[in-house]
């Protein structure tokens, strides 16, 4: 593999590492910022909603900067967002702080992601494409547990200043081997926002979306779902949390693999298809505590499996847009981890069952499979007419 794609992925992993760390360090930095658990949530809905709006708008706007020197500079604005987080004295800076990492993150990402396809031969595109989703998916799912351990050591602060330090290694590291990439024609964000008016690219993002919110439906409370099940203490559930994250670094991987073997359009119906299957199963292996790892690591796997094939299919079939397709499908993702996340919370207080949670998550990925189904079928290429 391109030694560039692994130095993106790197990257992406140092920025993605600020969304959700924040999850398991609320109660510490509510307190020490002198706010209820409540106010510090925000910093993690704030986040996503800015995360998902400004990266195709970003985009954009930036569309004259030559990529690499506008990485540099996304990277860098970003190293300030997470110091100013560590020496900010109350809630509404670290919140301002917040936004500005949130805008800076949503840009090196699709940036890691559109210059990954450049850098690379179509035929190893999904799989390049993989590695970049392992790098978000285990800044994702991995946050959380290594926030937890260096915050219980060092304090909350010292978190932001490791990813401060971390993004100044990534500018090193991208200053020193990645080319300068130039820019191409973009269209005006108007259009490319009607672009979305076609069934086939709309459904396609719709089935991305759908994918993570039916599994943010069950995610969203596995901690619950972990005691309930198997009354396990904190260091059993740590070690749940972390196999999981093994589990869903390999399956960007894996889904990268899988298109470039049968193709993205057989690979977003196998992965769609098999996760609803196991998000469905999974309650029904927690008679046996090994057999239940097996099943949360297939999961795991399938939860990050979407997105190579995924994003290599938007190429495809918008080959002229593919930058803010891929930006768009970025933000879909974001939407759905917040809708899970908010679907999850509504069957829990309607139903008192986390079990319902898998089975109303799988509910929804049927949802998403439906929407790939009806993107998959729709004629190939896209009708410049409409755009």
């Amino acid at each position: 593999m391109n030694l560039k794609v692994f130095i993106l992925a790197a990257a992406t992993i140092g920025v993605g590492l600020v969304e959700l760390i924040v999850g398991g360090i609320l109660p510490v930095m509510a307190d020490d910022l002198q706010v209820n658990l409540g106010t510090a949530g925000q910093l993690i809905s704030v986040f996503a909603l800015i995360y998902a709006i400004s990266g195709p708008v970003l985009l954009s706007l930036t569309a004259k900067i030559e990529r690499k020197r506008l990485y540099l500079i996304a990277l860098f604005i970003f190293f300030l967002g997470n110091v100013m987080t560590y020496f900010s004295p109350n809630f509404l800076l670290v919140m301002v702080a917040r936004v500005i990492t949130a805008m800076s993150t949503a840009l090196v990402v699709v940036l890691s992601l559109t210059i990954t396809a450049k850098i690379v031969e179509p035929a190893h595109r999904a799989k390049a494409l993989g590695f970049i989703y392992m790098g978000i998916s285990s800044s994702l799912v991995l946050g959380v547990p290594i926030g937890i351990i260096i915050t219980d050591h060092f304090g909350w602060r010292t978190i932001f200043l490791g990813i401060a330090f971390l993004s100044l290694m990534s500018i090193v590291f991208i200053s020193l081997f990645l080319e300068r990439i130039p820019t191409e024609r973009v269209q005006p964000l108007s259009v490319q926002i009607k672009s979305l008016g076609n069934i086939k690219i709309a459904s396609a993002h719709l089935a991305t979306m759908f994918m993570l919110a039916g599994h943010y439906t069950l995610y969203a409370y596995f901690t619950p779902f972990l005691e309930t099940a198997f009354h396990l203490n904190q260091n059993w559930i740590s070690i749940c949390y972390f196999l999981f994250g093994l589990s869903a670094i390999c399956g960007g991987a894996l889904g990268g693999a899988l298109a470039d073997r049968i193709g993205s359009q057989k690979s977003i119906l196998l992965v769609i298809s098999s996760f609803a299957i196991v998000l469905f199963l999974l309650p029904y292996s927690t008679f046996s505590f090994p057999l239940f790892l097996v099943a949360m690591m297939l999961w795991g796997a399938l939860s990050w499996s979407l997105a190579p094939p995924q994003q290599n299919y938007i190429i495809q079939i918008d080959p002229d847009a593919s930058d803010i397709q891929q930006s768009i499908n970025n933000s879909a993702l974001q939407i759905g981890i917040s809708l899970g996340s908010a679907i999850g919370g509504v069957v829990l207080a309607h139903t008192s069952s986390l079990i319902s949670t898998a089975h109303v998550g799988a509910g929804v990925v049927v949802i998403a499979l439906i929407c790939g189904i009806i993107s998959l079928t729709r004629s190939s290429g896209i009708d410049q007419a409409e755009m």
